[in-house]
Order: structure tokens, then sequence, then C-alpha cells
């Protein structure tokens, strides 16, 4: 007859991993830690309680190490944050412990296994259940149609919104009115940095970037890094950082996590990243996997964290699901979840505030989208034409005859769309002023002196 294990045996396994400094243990660890237990039978334990999925494993031989299991799908909610976001208790749990002083927190470096052992379609951050939940939410009729249409619809809601949001985390002091100001008219707020302008004009470029390139855009080193450096445009003291792979050592303020310093790794690791992700099949643990792996890795010089935020809306903006914008979101539950993922490399507490946050986004868009017009499928065919001939007229302040709108339009019109392309154009450019140039990728200084130039 099998002997039976003691249940405080396992149970005291359990609670060493658990109340580990950083969350893992190794066998040595466990080994030292219970001296009594011969290491064959705690590696039998330790089997049994993966099996039992009391613990998770991850790594191979000497790196293999223990932790508690993650808690990936919507689990009940047992507390709501100071902030009012919903957590699980694993969160809650987490939460306390980033809320250590640094001086009791271990220092921990950047740990390759973390994202080695992700399998994508095999690995799921986000268990079935909730990946579905968030679909529901955030699916819309646009979905057949080319990749972007649905962000398309609300860019000019969506250009406000995220960058106000995602700059806010950041420390920025714009108002939401202040930044639509900035983006829809070009008035500098008084009395603020203009840093904090232009932090907010180069999410208006990255987002711009995003949706004008939906059918393009993908987890690749092209825009990855021209994100980056779209963002970072003017931020940086080494100008010709933006974009590139960092070299130099950096450090995180407020955590006891200290990412690589080795080029070469960052290198294998970003592709490695890119790779995994672009793998992913479903849009929304696609989304998260971003969020997780590239504040943690830390790509660039800086700037890391809004790369991460637009990223996780690749492919929320190709499949045509609401955009995830931040908006409502409280920077410290944020923050905590971010720093959760640094030392711990645990992701409950950044994922209850992802799920939150793309709830209220959901709810801001679908009552936006419900009051649109369905759009015009002539001018969704020609959008690209339309921009590049508007575009080209008010930059070179030339008078729009049907003559010159012809012959911008060729070839990309066909001759049976020509009449009513042209009619078209005459008519968005009779309705172009300040509030909506950006949807044809002009600037006020732009518009204003064509304005000028053609005001009689």
């Amino acid at each position: 007859m099998p002997k039976v294990v003691p249940p405080q045996e396992l149970d005291a396994l359990v609670a060493a991993t658990a109340a580990a400094p950083h969350g893992l243990m190794s066998v040595e660890a466990l080994a030292s830690a219970f001296p009594a237990l011969p290491r064959r039978t705690l590696q039998r334990r330790l089997a049994q309680l993966v099996s039992e999925k009391r613990l998770a494993a991850t790594g191979r031989g000497p790196s293999r190490r223990y932790h508690l299991p993650l808690a990936s799908g919507p689990a009940p909610v047992t507390h709501t944050d100071a902030e009012g976001v919903p957590l699980s208790q694993a969160a809650a749990e987490l939460q306390a412990q980033v809320h250590r002083p640094l001086a009791r927190r271990t220092p921990v470096g950047y740990r390759r296994e973390f994202l080695a052992d992700y399998l994508p379609n095999q690995t799921f951050y986000l268990d079935a259940a909730l990946r579905k939940h968030l679909y529901g939410l955030g699916r819309s009729p646009a979905e057949p149609r080319p990749a972007g249409t649905y962000a398309r619809q609300i860019m000019s809601r969506l250009l406000v919104d995220l960058s106000w949001s995602s700059s806010r985390l950041e420390g920025n002091t714009y108002s939401r009115l202040d930044t639509q100001n900035l983006i829809e008219f070009g008035r500098y707020a008084e009395g603020k940095n203009r840093l904090e302008a232009q932090m907010i004009l180069n999410h208006k470029a990255a987002i711009e970037m995003m949706v004008d390139g939906a059918g393009d855009i993908g987890f690749n080193r092209y825009t990855l890094q021209n994100l980056h450096a779209l963002l970072a445009d003017n931020l940086l003291p080494d100008a010709g950082a933006g974009g590139r792979l960092r070299t130099i050592d950096v450090a995180i303020s407020g955590s006891v996590y200290q990412p690589t310093a080795l080029p070469q790794l960052i290198g294998e690791c970003f592709d490695t990243l890119l790779a995994k992700a672009g793998a992913i099949a479903d849009p929304f643990e696609q989304a998260f996997f971003a969020m997780v792996h590239l504040p943690y890795l830390q790509p660039f010089e800086d700037v890391n964290k809004r790369v991460s935020r637009l990223a996780a809306n690749i492919p929320l903006i190709r499949h045509n699901l609401a955009p995830l914008s931040f908006v409502d979101v409280p920077e410290k539950p944020y923050i905590e979840g971010t720093l959760a993922v640094y030392e711990l490399n645990r992701i409950e507490l950044l994922r209850d505030v992802f799920a939150w946050a793309y709830e209220r986004s959901c709810q801001r868009y679908t009552l936006l989208r419900e009051a649109l017009p369905q759009p015009d499928a002539f001018r969704l065919r020609h959008r690209e034409a339309l921009t590049h001939v508007i575009a080209s007229i008010v930059r070179a302040s030339r008078e729009p005859t049907t003559t010159l709108i012809r012959e911008l339009a060729q070839p990309e019109v066909p001759a049976t769309d020509m009449s009513d392309f042209v009619a078209m154009v005459i008519n968005e450019l009779a309705q172009l002023h300040e509030g909506n140039i950006a949807r044809h990728r002009l600037r006020p200084d732009e518009f204003m002196h064509w304005q000028a130039t053609h005001s009689g």
C-alpha cells in the first residue's frame, strides 16, 4: 500500500513557497528550509503538488523554480482597490507584497526563463472565460471590414482619450480638455511644461501611425521601434536613442528590479518577445502579453511602458475590436501591477487592472459607436487616396481644380469612380477646419496657410 503523505508536509511546502521574498523557490532553497526531508522525497512531494496544481514550476534543470499557480482566469472578486479597481484574492496579495518597504524586498534581475517558458497558444495569462468575456464587450460590426475600420470611426475621440490617459499615467498634468485643445487646435495649455505637450503630441503621432497602417502593423521590429521613435521624439537626452534598442544600463525607480544591461541579451530577448507575441492567436492574450513583457525587458532607454500601452492596441485595432484607451485607470494599481511583474514575475494584479480598464473603454466606445452612422463604402474604399489628394493640395497651397484632383488621384482611383471621387474631394475640402485636419495628417500651420491663401 502506498505510503500516505502527511497533509501538513505538503501544506508547509506550499506555505514556504508563498512566503518566499520574490515568490520563487528552487529545490536547493526548499531543501535548506526542510533539512529533515530527503532530497528525493522532496522532489516527489513537489511533483505531487504540481500535479495537484497547488504549485507550478518554471525553468529546467538548475534554473527550475516553484511558485504558486498563476490565477489567470477571471477569479472571483474578493477585494476592491482603494482606487476602485476590483481585485481577486491573488491580486490583492500581490498588492500587499509590492507595498513592502524596498529594504524588505529581495533585489532581482531579469529572468529570461519568464519569457522562455511562455508558449504561444499553450500558455495563457488570460483564461478562456475572461478572453470570451472581453471579446463579447469589444466586438463590433466592423469585424469583416478592413483592419482599423472601427478605430477610424472613433479616431477623433481615440486620439484624445489615449494620448491623455497614457500621458497621465506618466505623471503628465494636462487635463483632458487641455489635451483636446492641443490635439485638435494646436493650443498649448498656459503654465504647463512644453515637455508635457510634446509627450501628448508624440502619442497622437504614434496612434495615427497605428490606425493609418492598421493592415501593416504587427509585432515586428519595424512597428515597435518606430512606435518608440514617435513616442520618444524630442524627449530623450540622446536624440539618436529613439527607436534604437538599449545599450546602456537603466534603473527602475521605486523597485528592487534591475533590468539586464547586456545589449546582446536585450536584442535576443526582444526578437523572441516579438516572435512569441506575433504567434499568439487571441487578440486579448496578445495585448496583455505585450503589457507584461515589454516593460519587463525594458528594450529601450526610456518610454517602455508607453510603448507597451500602445502596442497592446495593435491586435485590437487589427481585429476591429474596441481599443484600450486606459481612461479612468488609476496610476497606483497600474504601477503596482507592473512592479509585481518586475519583482515577482506574477501577472494577477496587472491582469485585473487590464480587464477592468478594457471594460471601461468598451463602455465608452460602444455608446459612441452606436451613435455613429454606418460608414460610406465609397469613402472607405478610397480613404487613402482621399487623404493623399487633400494633403497634397493643402501642403502645396494649390487651388483644388477638377484637373488637379484627377492628376493627383491617378492611378489610385479607377476611371469609373473618378467623377464621384472628385466631388467627394471638393466636398471634403469645403468642410475642412482646424478640428478635423488630423484625419488627413495635416498640421495646423499647413491648414492655416492654405486657408489664408484661398479664403477668397
